[in-house]
C-alpha cells in the first residue's frame, strides 16, 4: 500500500464521517427486549467524538470495487435464550457449524502449551499486558452455537490514539488469539464507537492483517462485523487487494444485535451499554423483523427434553442418574471413536446435529452408526454439557475452583478430591466420573487421535464450569487447568 494512498484514505475517513446521535433507547437487562425513551445523552461527549454518517459517499475510485458481503437472514434456528428457575440462564456456551462440515485442514499435532504452567503464565500475562487488558477491548465470550470460541473486539473501548500503544495492543491481541487459534474460533467486531480520536491508523490495520498469518486465519470460521458503516465499506476496499476470496467469505455484516442470536448465545455476550443503546435506536428507527418468537408447538419444555434443562428434570422423567444422551454418546464413542483424529475438537454437520438433538429431546434412542460421522456424538455430548441450566460442576464451585491456583501443587489433587466428594452433588459426581473416564481413554489413544489431556482440557474446561457472568481470560486458563487435572489424576480423584 503506497503511503500516498494511505494518507488519502486517512483524510477521507477523517473528514465529515461523523455526526451526533439524538436518542437514547435501552435494552432490558438481558438485551432481549426494546424500550425507547427520549433522553439528553450526548454521545459526542461519551465517546469523545461523533459517529459515522450513513449518507457519506465513498471516493469515486473506490465505488467500482465495492464488496457485497452476506447479511445474516436465517431465523429458523430454535430460540437460543432459555429461562431458568431464577430468571434468564447465565453464561453458557454454544453448539454446531453454519457451513455444515468444518474444513479438514488441521495440523497433525494440535500443539497446545502445557497446562502445568497455566496458573503462573496467566498471572505473568496479567502483569505484562495490564495497561492494555484493563481497557477490556478484547474479551472471550464462551463458545458460539457451533462449539467454537467467541472472541469479541469492542471499538468503543479503544481509548484515544494518543493514550494507547497500538503495537502493544497488537501483541496483546496475538497473545489472546494464540490461546485459541489451534481450534475453530469466531470473531465478533462491535464497530459502533470508533471515532476520529480513537481510530487506529490504516497502516496499523494493514499490519494486523499481515502479521495475523495463516496460523490465525485457518481456523477462523466467521468474522461478524456488527453495525457496519461507510467506514467499514471504505476499509473493505482498501484491504480487498490483500484479502483472499476464501477469507472474504468468512466475513459477515450484522446490522442488528439480534441477528447474532442465529449464531451465538447472546446472553453470554457482555455488550457495552453504548452499543446496546445505538442498536436499540437503529431497531426503533428501521423496524426490522425481530425474530425472537418461537413456534407455539415448541413452547414450553417437553417432559422428555434433555437439552437446555436441569439434571433434576431429566432424572425425574427418565428415572436414572446418567442422562440417556450421556450414556448413549459415551458408549458409542468408546466403541467406535477412540482413534478418530481430532475427536471432540472438530465439529460436524449442523443439520444432522439438530436432528440428533431433536430425537434425544423426544425421548428417542439415537443410532449413531446410521449417521456415519463419529464427530456427531462427540459434539452432541459437548452441546448437552453447555446447554445445562447449571454447569455440571455447579455455580457454587466456580470460585473455589478458580482459587485452586493459590494452593500448593502437592495439595491440589487432594483438595480437588475433597471438593468432588464433599461439595459436588452425588448425581453430578457420577455423571462427571463417566465423562472423565471416557476422556482418559481418549488420551490413551492420543498417538492416533492427536488429543492429549491438554487438548481435551481446552475443549471441556469451559463446558464443565462457567460463571453466572462474563468469564475472564485468566479464568479460562484456570478452568482448563482444572479439567486437565481431572483427566490426568482420574484414579486418585474418582476411585474410592
Amino acid at each position: 500500500m503506497a503511503e500516498q494512498d494511505l494518507a488519502q484514505a486517512e483524510k477521507a475517513l477523517d473528514e465529515g464521517l461523523f455526526e451526533n446521535e439524538e436518542q437514547d433507547l435501552e435494552f432490558d437487562e438481558c438485551g432481549l427486549e426494546l424500550a425507547a425513551k427520549e433522553a439528553d445523552l450526548d454521545f459526542e461527549a461519551e465517546l469523545e467524538g461523533n459517529f459515522p454518517n450513513e449518507s457519506y459517499s465513498l471516493p469515486e475510485h473506490w465505488e467500482s470495487g465495492r464488496a457485497i458481503l452476506p447479511t445474516i437472514t436465517d431465523w429458523n434456528s430454535p430460540e437460543l435464550t432459555r429461562e431458568g428457575a431464577d430468571g434468564p440462564a447465565p453464561f453458557r456456551s454454544g453448539a454446531i457449524t453454519p457451513d455444515g462440515l468444518i474444513d479438514e485442514d488441521f495440523e497433525a499435532e494440535i500443539g497446545t502449551p502445557s497446562l502445568n504452567n497455566y496458573f503462573q503464565d496467566d498471572e505473568e500475562t496479567d502483569v505484562e499486558f495490564q495497561d492494555i487488558a484493563e481497557h477490556k477491548i478484547l474479551e472471550v465470550a464462551g463458545d458460539d452455537l457451533y462449539g467454537r470460541k467467541v472472541i469479541v473486539f469492542a471499538a468503543c473501548k479503544l481509548p484515544p490514539s494518543t493514550q494507547i500503544d497500538h503495537q502493544r495492543l497488537l501483541q496483546y491481541m496475538k497473545h489472546v488469539l494464540d490461546q485459541y487459534v489451534e481450534n475453530d474460533y469466531v470473531l465478533v467486531y462491535l464497530h459502533f464507537g470508533l471515532t476520529s480520536k480513537n481510530k487506529p491508523k490504516l497502516s496499523w490495520l494493514i499490519q494486523i492483517y499481515k502479521e495475523l498469518d495463516r496460523k490465525y486465519k485457518k481456523n477462523l470460521k466467521a468474522c461478524y462485523i456488527v453495525h457496519p458503516t461507510n467506514f467499514i465499506k471504505i476499509l473493505w476496499n482498501i484491504f480487498k487487494p490483500f484479502i483472499s476470496v476464501k477469507f472474504g467469505r468468512k466475513i459477515m455484516y450484522v446490522n442488528y444485535l439480534h441477528e447474532l442470536k442465529a449464531h451465538l448465545h447472546f446472553d453470554q455476550l457482555v455488550v457495552p451499554p453504548l452499543v446496546l443503546q445505538h442498536d436499540a435506536k437503529l431497531v426503533a428507527s428501521n423496524k426490522p423483523k425481530y425474530p425472537y418468537g418461537v413456534d407455539s408447538s415448541d413452547a414450553g419444555t417437553l417432559p422428555t427434553q434433555q437439552y437446555g434443562v436441569s439434571l433434576h428434570h431429566i432424572k425425574n422423567h427418565y428415572g436414572c442418574v446418567i442422562p440417556p444422551v450421556v450414556s448413549q454418546t459415551v458408549d458409542y464413542l468408546r466403541q467406535n471413536a477412540l482413534d478418530v483424529e481430532g475427536i471432540f475438537r472438530r465439529s460436524a454437520n449442523a443439520a444432522n446435529l439438530k436432528a440428533v438433538q431433536k430425537k434425544f429431546n423426544h425421548g428417542e434412542k439415537v443410532d449413531f452408526s446410521v449417521e456415519g460421522d463419529e464427530h456427531i456424538p462427540a459434539v452432541a455430548l459437548k452441546i448437552f454439557l453447555r446447554d445445562l441450566q447449571e454447569p455440571l460442576l455447579t455455580f457454587d464451585l466456580y470460585q473455589p475452583i478458580l482459587r485452586l491456583h493459590t494452593v500448593e501443587d502437592e495439595r491440589k489433587v487432594s483438595e480437588i478430591r475433597r471438593m468432588l466428594h464433599e461439595e459436588l452433588p452425588e448425581d453430578n459426581y457420577q455423571i462427571l466420573k463417566v465423562i472423565i473416564k471416557l476422556l482418559t481413554e481418549v488420551v490413551d489413544h492420543s498417538a492416533m487421535n492427536k488429543m492429549n489431556s491438554s487438548n481435551l482440557a481446552i475443549v471441556f474446561g469451559p463446558n464443565l464450569l462457567w460463571p453466572k457472568g462474563q468469564a475472564s481470560l485468566s479464568s479460562m486458563g484456570y478452568l482448563n487447568n482444572f479439567a486437565r487435572l481431572l483427566i490426568d489424576n482420574y484414579s486418585e480423584l474418582f476411585d474410592r
